[in-house]
């Protein structure tokens, strides 16, 4: 199988569990990251922490983390995996009017952690969105992506950042 087939795809086109049985014990990593933009107004209630809700960034980090941890049952086919450091980072840009979120999951195993950072930005995203769609309905969820990912047999993978 060439590195550019669809791995979740048996010949007669059904959707398999990738066996990953074979493959080696290595460290990995993945860093992902997601965008919540807003209003200004709404930027500031997160900062100074006034949102009535309480603390929106703590709330989004937590709600990462537990994504993270619950990929598997959220995600077809991805194998559950003994995550052994997951951290979610949360950065206000006033510049822009936005929260810029980093996860960065880590374990050692036989299958990446792509899907359990982009889970844990996605979910943390969210979760922001959630508890402020009361103030700001108009907030875009945007940028959600991989920036980042070591370990296994393809190695080291670094997108291209703006």
């Amino acid at each position: 199988m060439s590195d550019k087939e669809l791995t979740h795809i048996d010949q007669a086109g059904r959707a398999q569990m990738v066996d990953v049985t074979a493959k080696k014990l290595t460290e990995r990593q993945a860093t992902a990251e997601a965008r919540v933009k807003m209003q200004a107004d709404t930027l500031r209630l997160i900062i100074e922490g006034g949102h009535k809700k309480g603390d929106v960034l703590a709330v989004a980090r937590i709600a990462g983390i537990q994504a993270a941890k619950r990929c598997p049952e959220l995600i077809p086919l991805c194998h559950p995996l003994m995550l052994t450091s997951v951290k979610v980072e949360l950065t206000p840009d006033e510049d822009n009017n936005q929260v810029i979120i980093r996860s960065t999951c880590k374990l050692a195993g036989q299958t990446g952690v792509e899907m359990e950072a982009l889970t844990a930005a996605s979910v943390a995203a969210l979760t922001i969105y959630d508890m402020c769609k009361a103030v700001d309905k108009g907030m875009i969820i945007d940028g959600i992506r991989l920036l980042e990912k070591s370990g296994g047999k393809s190695g080291h993978w670094q997108a291209v950042l703006e």
